[in-house]
């Protein structure tokens, strides 16, 4: 039998790391009890939740729904967690909406594709275990943003507005308030505000309860017997077979930003809800790429049915978690009554009120702002309230990857600033022996050693450079790296340039205490090749000496020889 390759074989042991094991589904024969109710509890609580995300992202509320479904069991299947429940949110709307207005319902089953597939590399690569490191601010910030866009997106059908325009989803918020005024109508308002205000009310007062589904039949019953003049989501279609149609190449390169967009939006959201939900139970620990995996599956099955872009939802996760579930055989069931309803009770469904989705949506924004924290952060330090100001007010006013990148941009200089400044060069005592007076006085006038602290790297090579070019009146420069953290190109360079200076002065430098790690930047960049280098201050300080008299003697000599032949 042929043997394979090395590199076969860890690609081999890598993608079978990330796909679906027996030991999956081990909990799930005990726990049939738990995890039947909490997916049934979930599915109830998805149901307002998708066909409103399904309106709001423009493919209508059966897209939704397909999404819910679809995702739900696939992502139940192949992620990484027991725990997630997976479907439309909001923060996909967001990235959606304008994919709609320029390539239509197509585009958007486009880039849902990419996204998934842009996910599975991302899991292949082990990416996830670096989600943990995006700072703070920036996921606050985004989050923030992200719930004030989705609130402006639900403002003309709040109003019952149908044909407001803009290109900025504030602009259509605007142009749905002017055209309101123009012709008020008051049944959608007091609609979409009365479901709001049931939820936020009624999730304080019994928060157990399904206060979604029950405001949106309340408003739905309500709307039919008054026979109100209001927009509703009209037929659903059943689960449709396959049916994705390809865009030609040239729309593929013009959609890749929105598909990242989607892919970035997909891994932040399920891996921070994957976190969320193991802090909420015992002894559940989620794989972070293998949940990237599951949902790059998730995202390439979905538009074949016609759904859009999807990912792990946290308001849905947690309600998994409250109800009991301990398998992964809950989000299985919630896809699975969400299955039945699209196929059994279509017609109820179709009679509900855009206005009361639209009101799901504005309770949904309102609850993903944790006031609490943002002013945490606001008020730690100056760099954190720029970071989350900055990437909260470029994710209304422009767009969700610029508000990212900005974010994460801001935040690396202001770190990369922080740690700049740790890094120190600092003149220290050579020794602590006994000397005469003047053997001290010797070592003062002739030798300095200087300790360098931190890193030495890029944004604080200038720094160390200005102040080591301010030695003076010295013959001898002992530099002592013990305490180096870190050394990139850069510093190197700056290091080598700060030697050469001091040479051209006449100053001998000696280097004691470089690690192996930093001593192979240094001679991979030629730098100092020829400099002495001793393992310890001590040594390097009786080489000083021995320099330093034999320097004197030598000027000695030749002072005397000067004068013999004067004579």
């Amino acid at each position: 039998m042929a043997v394979r390759p090395p590199a076969v074989r860890r690609a081999a042991v890598r993608v079978g790391g990330l796909l679906p094991r027996p030991s999956d589904w081990t909990m799930a024969r005990r726990t049939l009890r738990r995890d039947l109710p909490a997916g049934l509890a979930v599915a109830v609580v998805a149901l307002p939740l998708a066909l409103a995300f399904g309106v709001s992202s423009g493919l209508g509320a059966g897209a939704g729904l397909v999404t819910a479904v679809v995702a739900g069991a696939v992502a139940a299947v192949f992620g990484g967690s027991n725990l997630q429940v997976s479907g439309p949110t909001g923060a996909m709307t967001v990235v959606l909406v304008p994919v709609v207005a320029a390539f239509g319902p197509t585009g958007v089953l486009m880039v849902g594709a990419m996204a998934g597939a842009i996910l599975i590399v991302l899991a292949l690569a082990r990416v996830g275990r670096y989600v943990r490191y995006l700072p703070a601010p920036v996921i606050e910030g985004f989050t923030a943003g992200i719930a004030v866009v989705i609130a402006l997106q639900q403002v003309p059908a709040a109003l019952g507005v149908a044909d407001a325009h803009g290109v900025k989803v504030w602009a259509v918020a605007a142009d749905a308030v002017v055209r309101f005024m123009a012709d008020p109508a008051p049944a959608p308002v007091l609609t979409a505000l009365g479901v709001a205000a049931a939820m936020l009310i009624g999730g304080r007062w019994r928060r157990q309860l399904p206060w979604s589904l029950i405001a949106v039949a309340a408003a739905t019953a309500l709307a039919a017997l008054l026979h109100a003049d209001v927009a509703r989501i009209g037929a659903l279609p059943g689960l449709p077979g396959p049916s994705l149609s390809f865009l030609d190449l040239h729309a593929v390169s013009r959609l890749a930003p929105s598909a990242l967009a989607v892919a970035a939006l997909a891994a932040l959201e399920s891996l921070l809800c994957a976190t969320v939900a193991d802090a909420m139970s015992v002894g559940q620990r989620h794989d972070p790429d293998r949940e990237l995996f599951g949902q790059g599956m998730a995202n390439l099955v979905v538009p074949i049915f016609g759904g859009v872009p999807a990912t792990a939802a946290i308001a849905r996760t947690a309600v998994n978690v409250r109800a009991g579930a301990a398998s992964r055989l809950a989000a299985l069931t919630h896809a699975a009554v969400l299955a039945g309803i699209v196929l059994a009770a279509a017609p109820l469904v179709a009679g509900i009120p855009l206005a009361a989705l639209a009101g799901v949506l504005l309770a949904t924004a309102i609850r993903m702002v944790e006031a609490s924290a943002l002013l945490a952060l606001a008020r730690s330090t100056r760099g954190d309230a720029l970071v989350l100001g900055l990437t909260f007010v470029v994710t209304v006013a422009v767009d969700l990857v610029s508000a990212v990148a900005v974010g994460l941009g801001v935040a690396v200089v202001l770190a990369l600033r922080a740690v700049a400044r740790t890094a120190r060069l600092e003149q220290v005592p050579l020794d602590t022996a006994n000397h005469s007076d003047e053997e001290r006085r010797l070592l003062s006038d002739h030798i300095v050693a200087y300790r360098l602290d931190g890193p030495l790297f890029f944004a604080a090579a200038h720094h160390f450079l200005l102040e080591l070019a301010e030695v003076a009146d010295v013959r001898v420069v002992i530099l002592r790296m013990s305490r180096v953290t870190t050394v990139d190109a850069t510093g190197a360079r700056v290091l080598g340039d700060a030697v050469a200076r001091l040479r051209h002065r006449g100053i001998t430098v000696l280097l004691s205490g470089v690690s192996g790690r930093h001593d192979q930047v240094l001679t991979a960049l030629g730098i100092g090749d020829d400099l002495p280098r001793f393992p310890d201050t001590p040594a390097a300080i009786a080489h000083a000496r021995v320099h330093l008299q034999q320097g004197h003697a030598a000027s000695h000599g030749d002072a005397t020889a000067t004068a013999a032949d004067r004579h």
